[in-house]
C-alpha cells in the first residue's frame, strides 16, 4: 500500500502486481503488455530524493502530461504511449487500489526506450549556460558571442544527452547521440523535439508561460517510433513566468528550483541524505506546481487540489 507523509505519498506497493521499478519519483509496474506509471510525491534535487513529499506533485506531473500528450495528439505531431489517467478504465485487478491510484497513475504501452535524453533549449540556462560561458556552445552546437543568462537563443536547438542510471545525465553532441541509436533514429527525434517544443512553447505564450527548455524521451513498439514517459512537466522542463521575464540573471520559476535555491543556502555537501525541508519551502514548491497546472490548463486538479 501507499506511504503518507506530510499530506504527500512517497511510496506505493500494490499486492499482486509486479513492480519493476522504483525511480527518483515514479514508481513503475508490469501488466500484461503495458506498464502503470504512479508518480509519487517524492522529489529529487541534485540527484538526491529528499525526505519530505510535496502535496499534490504526483497528480500535477500526471494530469499536466496528459494534458499535454492530448495537445501533441491534437497536432498530429508524433504517436505516444499514453492510453488512460482514468482509474475506471484500468484493468479490474487494479480496482482495489483505485482510492491511491486515481489522479496519479498513467496505464501506457510498453516499449523499448531509446537509450539517449531528448533535450530542447530555447533560452540560455542551467548546464547549458555554463557550458557557453567556457566555450560559447552547447553540445557542439555554436552560438552567438555576448548572450547573458536568460537569453531567447536565435532558434530552439536540440541537444541530447545520455540516460545516467545514476548521477547526472551527461551532455553529448548530435553525432554522439547518432553513434549511440543509429543516423536516422537521431535525426528522427530531433525533428520531432524541436515540433513538440515549438508547439508548446507557442501554447505556453497564450498563457503567460515561457517553456525555457525541456527533456523528452522516445521509444520503439516494433518499428514505430512514439514519445513516451511524462512531457512538458515542471519536472522534464524550466517554466518561466512571462511578466517576471529579465534576461541577464536566473528567473523566478514554476519548477523546482526553489527548492534548489533554498538548499543551496545549506551547508549540504548533496549527498545522501538530504536535509529536511521547512514546511514553508514544502507549501511554497507545492503551490508553485499548481499554479503552473492552473495557468497552463485553466482548470483545478481532478482531486480538487
Amino acid at each position: 500500500m501507499g506511504t503518507m507523509a506530510e499530506n504527500g505519498l512517497t511510496t506505493i506497493d500494490l499486492p499482486g502486481i509486479k513492480k519493476i521499478s522504483s525511480g527518483k519519483v515514479r514508481e513503475i509496474f508490469e501488466l500484461d503488455g503495458q506498464l502503470l506509471l504512479v508518480a509519487t510525491d517524492r522529489l529529487s534535487a541534485f540527484d538526491v530524493i529528499l525526505p519530505d513529499p510535496i502535496p499534490f506533485k504526483g497528480t500535477v506531473l500526471t494530469q499536466m502530461a496528459f494534458f499535454w500528450f492530448k495537445h501533441i495528439s491534437s497536432e498530429n505531431i508524433v504517436k505516444h504511449h499514453l492510453i488512460s489517467v482514468d482509474v475506471d478504465e484500468f484493468p479490474s485487478k487494479l480496482k482495489p487500489f483505485r482510492d491511491q491510484l486515481k489522479g496519479r497513475s498513467s496505464l501506457v504501452t510498453k516499449c523499448k526506450p531509446l537509450p539517449i535524453e531528448c533535450v530542447v533549449r530555447g533560452y540560455l540556462a542551467g548546464s547549458g549556460w555554463k557550458e557557453y560561458q567556457v566555450s560559447e556552445e552547447i553540445c557542439g552546437i555554436p552560438l552567438p558571442a555576448g548572450l547573458k543568462e536568460s537569453d531567447q537563443l536565435p532558434e530552439p536547438i536540440f541537444t541530447p544527452a545520455t540516460k545516467a542510471e545514476s548521477g547526472h545525465d551527461e551532455n553529448i553532441s548530435f553525432e554522439r547521440a547518432a553513434d549511440i541509436v543509429g543516423e536516422d533514429l537521431a535525426g528522427r527525434v530531433r525533428e520531432l523535439s524541436l515540433a513538440i517544443y515549438t508547439s508548446a512553447c507557442n501554447y505556453a505564450r497564450t498563457k503567460g508561460i515561457i517553456i525555457c527548455d525541456t527533456k523528452f524521451e522516445f521509444g520503439l513498439v516494433g518499428n514505430d517510433l512514439i514519445l513516451i514517459d511524462e512531457v512538458l512537466t515542471p519536472d522534464s522542463s524550466r517554466f518561466w513566468p512571462m511578466n517576471l521575464y529579465e534576461p541577464g540573471r536566473p528567473q523566478a520559476s514554476y519548477d523546482k528550483q526553489y527548492i534548489r535555491d533554498y538548499l543551496e543556502t545549506l551547508d549540504w555537501d548533496k549527498t545522501p541524505p538530504a536535509p529536511e525541508l521547512p514546511s514553508d519551502v514544502i507549501e511554497a514548491t507545492s503551490k508553485r506546481y499548481l499554479e503552473a497546472y492552473w495557468k497552463l490548463t485553466g482548470s483545478k486538479l481532478p482531486t480538487g487540489g
